[in-house]
């Protein structure tokens, strides 16, 4: 997210179009912290207000309500400015969800938003730990089970939607007044709770479908993860540690896979991996929330990004560092080769280069 603030300036105030200097004030949601940064055009811009070709642009710039001023914005704080969030998610990304939502019919768009069909970030965070759990019990030699991977995947499909449902149902009083959620279907009104109770439904039956298609210990295991599901909204609301709660729900596939694979969890590799995961999430949902940190006091909810505040980078170093020694503990149990401690080493090293 960035955002790109504009101060309005008397027009006794603009510059001669002769020598005009502009700059944005750009307040950037970065992966290693929340800052506010200034961007400043490196050179004068230089416009001849006599020359014909030239006039067109003058006259416009002299009518011009707003004027870019680097020394006012360095010196005015970002609340009295005007803000607005600009999408920097890249093109090809964009594309990608555009031509999703497009095929959706236009009374179901809703619903699709309600599910987050638009951001499938939130689908492969969930799925990974799950890809992991498979992957680490396969016979020697051997490829990960293709086709419980493609369950997980409908499950995390299907669950994670479920999850953002739940979750917009308990927050419709905060949503509605934070900038980031508040055009959220049940915060704008385009879904009213009732709707969201039935499509809500609709969702965990399809989650129960998949889950009813594994072994038996597999299913009492992932019923158990419900109790998460539904509580994790209220948390942010109770403690400064939501992220944490987070990590428990969105990583229970790192128990599950495996357990679906074999017939029972093996908890000696399951285990380590599993907090790992957690320490994985409060390191990318900390990033995450520095975003909403103003909106956040605001309305009176909690986050690790407030309670860190300035500590934030160690933290995050030490979120990392547990991340890769539940890997590593999990690869050493489950007697995994050279080739997998060099991705848990490459992960690693892309994690410190976001800290």
């Amino acid at each position: 997210q960035m955002r790109f603030c504009f101060v309005a300036q008397p027009r006794s105030k603009i510059p001669s179009t002769s020598n005009l200097s502009c700059g944005i004030m750009c307040s950037v949601i970065h992966r290693k912290a929340y800052t506010t940064r200034l961007v400043a055009l490196p050179k004068t811009m230089q416009l001849c207000s006599q020359s014909p070709s030239v006039r067109p642009i003058a006259s416009v710039l002299r009518a011009a309500p707003l004027l870019l001023t680097p020394r006012v914005l360095w010196r005015r704080p970002i609340d009295t400015v005007t803000t607005r969030t600009v999408n920097t998610t890249p093109n090809s990304a964009l594309r990608a969800q555009n031509a999703l939502m497009n095929l959706i019919p236009v009374p179901l768009k809703p619903y699709a938003e309600l599910a987050r069909l638009d951001k499938p970030i939130g689908t492969w965070l969930l799925l990974w730990p799950c890809c992991w759990s498979i992957a680490i019990v396969a016979p020697i030699g051997a490829l990960p089970d293709l086709w419980m991977i493609t369950k997980f995947g409908i499950g995390a499909f299907v669950m994670r939607g479920a999850g953002c449902t739940i979750n917009d149902m308990w927050d419709m009083d905060i949503d509605n007044k934070v900038e980031r959620t508040k055009t959220r279907p049940l915060a704008a009104g385009t879904v009213t709770k009732q709707q969201a109770l039935v499509f809500l439904g609709l969702q965990l039956t399809a989650g129960l479908a998949v889950l009813t298609s594994l072994n038996l210990y597999s299913i009492v295991l992932g019923a158990a993860s419900m109790g998460l599901v539904i509580v994790y909204p209220l948390m942010k609301r109770v403690t400064y540690w939501p992220q944490f709660v987070l990590g428990l729900t969105f990583n229970w596939g790192a128990l599950l896979g495996a357990s679906a694979v074999t017939g029972v969890c093996p908890w000696g590799i399951c285990l380590p991996m599993y907090l790992g995961s957690v320490a994985w999430t409060l390191q990318y949902d900390t990033i995450y929330a520095h975003q909403d940190k103003r909106d956040d006091i605001k309305v009176g909810v909690k986050s690790t990004a407030l309670l860190l505040a300035g500590r934030t980078r160690p933290a995050l170093a030490c979120f990392s560092a547990a991340f890769v020694g539940g890997l590593v503990a999990a690869g050493s149990a489950g007697n995994m080769g050279m080739f997998y401690f060099a991705g848990v080493g490459a992960a690693g090293c892309h994690l410190a280069w976001q800290v």
